[in-house]
C-alpha cells in the first residue's frame, strides 16, 4: 500500500473541515486579506448602487444590482453587480454571508467576473467596503466583520474576523502598490 507525503496527510484535517463546513447551513469563508483582495479580484470600484431586481436562474435566485461608478480602480468598468438570494419566480432564497447592498448608498466593490460573464463581490462579504460619505476628498472606508465562520487559509482553523477601516486615499496606495508589485513579478 503506497503511503501518503507528509504535506498531504498534514492538510488532510483542514480539506474534511472544509467538506463537513460546506454540508451546514452557514457559509464558511477562508479568510483574504486587503493584497488577498486586490490580487484576487478583476475588478476594483467605488460605486453607488442605484436598483435592484431578482431573477431566478434555474433553481437559484440571484439579486442584480445596477451601479453607477465614481472611480475606478482596477479592471473593467462593471455597472451591474450580482448576489446569490433574493425573491422571484414564487421562491425566496438566503444565503449565508451574501452581502447586503442598499439603493443610494456609496461602497467599494471588489469584485470578480466568472467565466459565465457573472460579477460577484469577491469573497462575499469580505469585498464590500462601505463608504462613510462625510463630504470631503478622503472619506473613511468601512468593512464589517463577517458574521460567518472564517478560516485562517494557511491552517484551516477558525479565526476572529477584525472589522477593517481606512480612508478611500490609503486604499488607493495600497492597490496601486500591489499592482505595481504584480506587474513587476511578470
Amino acid at each position: 500500500m503506497r503511503a501518503f507525503p507528509k504535506s498531504v496527510k498534514r492538510l488532510a484535517p483542514f480539506w474534511m473541515y472544509l467538506l463537513l463546513a460546506s454540508c451546514l447551513s452557514a457559509a464558511t469563508l477562508v479568510q483574504l486579506s486587503l493584497t488577498d483582495l486586490i490580487r484576487q479580484s478583476t475588478t476594483i470600484e467605488h460605486a453607488t448602487v442605484l436598483s435592484s431586481w431578482a431573477a431566478a436562474s434555474g433553481r437559484v435566485v440571484y439579486t442584480h444590482y445596477k451601479v453607477q461608478i465614481s472611480e475606478q480602480m482596477k479592471g473593467p468598468a462593471i455597472s451591474e453587480i450580482v448576489v446569490l438570494g433574493g425573491a422571484a419566480n414564487g421562491m425566496v432564497q438566503a444565503f449565508a454571508g451574501a452581502p447586503q447592498l442598499n439603493p443610494g448608498e456609496d461602497y467599494v466593490f471588489f469584485l470578480y467576473t466568472n467565466q459565465a460573464a457573472r460579477t460577484y463581490v469577491t469573497g462575499l462579504t469580505q469585498g464590500l467596503f462601505r463608504v462613510n460619505v462625510d463630504g470631503t476628498a478622503n472619506p473613511g472606508l468601512t468593512r464589517n466583520a463577517s458574521r460567518e465562520r472564517v478560516l485562517d487559509p494557511k491552517t484551516g482553523r477558525q479565526v476572529l474576523d477584525q472589522t477593517l477601516s481606512m480612508k478611500l486615499a490609503d486604499l488607493r496606495t495600497q492597490i496601486a502598490s500591489v499592482l505595481a508589485t504584480a506587474k513587476g513579478g511578470q
